[in-house]
């Protein structure tokens, strides 16, 4: 189990025409990966149907945010390249901690304990206090785990082409979220961000499961936040990129 990131189109998505971060490096390694999926019941879906599926929910999207111009958000075909990574669970909430600390002018933990739980921390209740006083929302913080490939800045609720309810936002909400977490604290260009997803995070040793997780060390079940940080702000940073031009971004829990 764990989080992936997908961006792309939901046709593909949907179809599970994809495959996870884990499987192309099984693949690339002659390692079998078995990946199980945290909904085992959901089967690809017929392409046709998923297609005309996501196409209607995309006209009510563009509807409901006002937008009358045809954007860039493809779903007519399912060989469009993807973009996926890992970055889990702990990096995402050490991103999180990261950005909660730089908000209240806090100093950043120096230490994340493996499946840590951001609610426990004080600077998370700190941000819910604030958020009674201020509706000033940010995607990566509130949850949002959809990011649709428009420019308008918007976070919304709405039900997703499955029929669950979640809460999405645009990309081009994330890129600027991103863009200023960047210029609150590293000021790093984009070369530097991109290297950060081989030079900082998870410390693997290297062998993969046969359910589809790489594993780790059991000694490291604490790890340095800010490398943490880095390596899932590396991700989000490279599927906002690429998602505008190719689709819609999903954080997938397997």
């Amino acid at each position: 189990m764990g989080l992936d990131i997908y961006a792309g189109t939901l046709t593909r998505y949907y179809t599970q025409n994809w495959k996870t971060a884990v499987q192309q490096f099984g693949e690339a390694h002659g390692i079998p990966v078995q990946i199980i999926r945290a909904n085992p019941e959901e089967h690809p879906a017929d392409e046709a149907e998923v297609l005309e599926r996501v196409t209607e929910w995309r006209k009510h999207i563009l509807n409901g945010l006002g937008i009358t111009e045809p954007p860039l958000w493809n779903e007519d075909a399912n060989q469009t390249p993807y973009y996926t990574d890992k970055p889990d669970w702990d990096g995402i909430t050490a991103l999180q901690l990261f950005v909660l600390a730089k908000m209240f002018g806090e100093p950043v933990p120096e230490t994340i304990s493996k499946n840590a739980d951001l609610t426990e921390f004080p600077l998370y209740q700190a941000r819910q206090a604030y958020l009674k006083q201020h509706n000033e929302p940010v995607s990566i913080l509130e949850g949002c785990g959809w990011w649709v490939p428009l420019d308008e800045p918007a976070i919304f609720s709405y039900v997703l082409p499955n029929f669950e309810e979640g809460l999405l936002a645009t990309v081009g909400t994330l890129k600027r979220e991103l863009n200023a977490i960047n210029a609150l604290s590293w000021n790093a260009t984009s070369e530097e961000i991109a290297s950060w997803r081989n030079t900082e995070g998870y410390p693997y040793d290297g062998t993969v499961q046969m359910n589809g997780d790489i594993s780790i060390q059991e000694k490291h079940t604490v790890y340095d936040t800010v490398s943490l940080a880095k390596f899932a702000f590396s991700i989000l940073w490279e599927a906002a990129d690429f998602a505008m031009q190719h689709g819609v971004v999903v954080l997938y829990d397997f």
